[in-house]
């Protein structure tokens, strides 16, 4: 695959357009396809010895330390981090609309942070509280095992609403070592044996000027890999029978609806996965944050979750950290994007109630059941059957009556975990190496911390 920075963001966009009208995927991959990064060169690495780091600043302690520059620490049952005496003012241009506009900004930077694994990947994500008049940026600067610095890398300019800026992600950013793809960071050659050894995030937080208002960041860090190539994962051994009662909704009966966010329901599979897993955790819009949505238009609260995670310059909704950060505007709730390792993993964290978000790309006949083919699809796994199983509402169904289903074990770990994969053209193209979207509640259960913890969530 060729590196990010060689290839636009639009080329790569337009060349999943062209597939998807030549029918060689189905309406569930049309969406803006990913353009995932290199994965490292280590074919017969087995999946359980794949590393993956985590790292998430979430104490009073943890925003009392590190750099600070106009922030302050904000205690109680939510810790978080808020503008106390503003640093200066900064001018931003949003590209999306022209405005330009005078704000007043603070920062935090963290200490850095020494990856338990060097990584060739990094995906940051954060909670937090933007009211009318402020928003947020974070950016991601590390150090390579070769000892040199990469530059301060935006990896998201965000608000949870869109009155202010567009929230948007960042192209063209690369040091002709790494390079940003959209919401990761990436080695461009992983096979020299460059990594990133270290990184520390700066936290910059906005508001109108001579406003009283403030941003709060509750969660804020990164997930580290080093994801190796492959094309199978070793078959893991069921573990566990259960199942989670997740509502169910479909993208599809969505189709044609608000078109100007990511073409319609058609591509809404992310921000309808993280619908039905908001209102697992009993969370949702209100009546009077729907109010804006048509009101013929049955299911409004998964409308409302495709405006409020679209990513303007990727013009699509399936910004992952983008859908981790909606997610934690509900009162109480929190979300990490991550990697884990096995279904093993993902049986623990259904053990203990949590479902999760799995990113996976595949032919027709990789999934038997699906129906379709895709080249990036996000579907909500809920449980497993006795037989070990994987039961995933899948939104790219035609109602939500249609939505539950029951997947082969071996084949959904395996389109999940892998790296690499043959398209419809035979084309070795990239797999996302067991991403996954985790919601969760601030407060848990001694279960589910430990559940959490098991997969380095803390």
């Amino acid at each position: 695959m060729t590196s990010p920075h060689q290839t636009s963001r639009r080329t790569v966009l337009a060349a999943a357009v062209a597939v998807a009208a030549a029918g060689a995927v189905s309406p569930a991959s049309a969406a803006p396809q990913r353009a995932v990064p290199p994965a490292s060169a280590a074919p017969n690495r087995p999946v359980q010895d794949r590393l993956v780091d985590n790292r998430f600043w979430t104490s009073y302690g943890d925003w009392r330390g590190g750099t600070a520059q106009g922030t302050r620490a904000v205690p109680g049952a939510r810790p978080g981090l808020a503008i106390g005496k503003p640093a200066g003012l900064r001018a931003y241009t949003d590209p999306h609309t022209g405005t330009v506009a005078n704000w007043e900004y603070a920062t935090w930077t963290s200490p850095t942070h020494r990856l338990s694994v060097p990584a060739t990947e990094v995906i940051a994500s954060w909670n937090a509280d933007t009211p009318a008049g402020t928003w947020l940026e974070i950016e991601l600067q590390g150090t390579y095992s070769d000892g040199t610095l990469t530059p301060w890398y935006v990896m998201g300019r965000w608000a949870a609403g869109d009155a202010d800026i567009r929230r948007t992600s960042v192209d063209d950013q690369s040091d002709d070592k790494s390079s940003i793809w959209t919401d990761t960071f990436a080695i461009d050659d992983p096979a020299t044996g460059l990594r990133l050894a270290s990184y520390k995030l700066r936290l910059t937080l906005l508001r109108k000027p001579g406003s009283r208002v403030t941003p709060t960041v509750w969660r804020a860090g990164a997930m580290g890999s080093d994801v190796p190539d492959r094309f199978e994962v070793p078959a893991s051994t069921p573990s566990l029978a259960r199942e989670l009662p997740v509502p169910r909704y479909s993208q599809n009966t969505h189709i044609g609806q608000y078109p100007e966010y990511d073409n319609g329901g058609e591509a809404w599979c992310s921000p309808t996965s993280s619908t039905m897993i908001i209102e697992y955790w009993g969370r949702g819009p209100t009546p009077e944050d729907l109010a804006w949505v048509n009101p013929d238009f049955a299911d409004p609260q998964v409308c409302h979750a495709a405006r409020y995670t679209f990513d303007y310059q990727y013009d699509g909704c399936g910004n992952w950290p983008f859908n981790a950060a909606y997610a934690a505007t509900y009162k109480g709730l929190q979300g990490v994007v991550t990697r884990l390792g096995s279904l093993t993993e993902l049986e623990r964290l259904v053990a203990a109630g949590i479902p999760a978000i799995t990113s996976q790309s595949f032919l027709k006949e990789e999934l038997t059941g699906a129906g379709y083919g895709t080249a990036g699809h996000l579907m909500t796994v809920i449980g497993f059957t006795g037989d070990g199983d994987v039961i995933a509402n899948d939104p790219a169904s035609p109602s939500n009556e249609a939505v539950r289903r029951v997947y082969k074990r071996r084949e959904f770990e395996n389109i999940w975990l892998r790296t690499k994969r043959y398209n419809a053209t035979g084309k070795v193209v990239s797999g996302t190496g067991g991403v996954c979207y985790l919601y969760f509640p601030a407060r848990l259960s001694a279960v589910q911390k430990a559940a959490l913890r098991s997969v380095g969530i803390r």
